[in-house]
């Protein structure tokens, strides 16, 4: 599987129009094109001084159905969008395996107590 995850930083001038449009758009795309699995976005609610202000984060097969995803007709119309609307955009597409899929050999790495501590 694949996940693609996507943050935009809106330029100054971005309404709150513009952004119930771009959300319109993403609501249609997961009807309008098969290969999307899952897809959930929205925008910040902590709104730091670090934070983007809108993250889309949806799931795909393989690497060749994300890649119909990005060349489909719909999603370029969004693209578009996204052109005319974002100071900025940061892109990330990784494999993972679902945690339930994962090998029972060894200890579970999310029930130690030292997960997020330095080795």
């Amino acid at each position: 599987m694949i996940t693609h995850v996507v943050l935009m930083k809106f330029k100054p001038e971005v309404t709150d129009e513009d952004i119930d449009e771009l959300s319109a758009l993403l609501h249609r795309l997961p009807d309008r094109i098969d290969e999307i699995q899952s897809y959930d976005f929205g925008r910040d609610v902590v709104r730091s001084e670090r934070s983007y202000d809108f993250a889309l984060v949806s799931v795909f097969a393989n690497l060749d159905t994300l890649k119909h995803y990005q060349i489909h007709p719909d999603h370029q119309v969004v693209v578009k969008k996204l052109g005319s609307m974002c100071a900025d955009i940061a892109a990330v597409d990784y494999e993972n395996t679902p945690y339930h899929q994962m090998s029972d050999d060894g200890p579970d790495p999310w029930k130690s107590r030292n997960l997020f501590q330095r080795s």
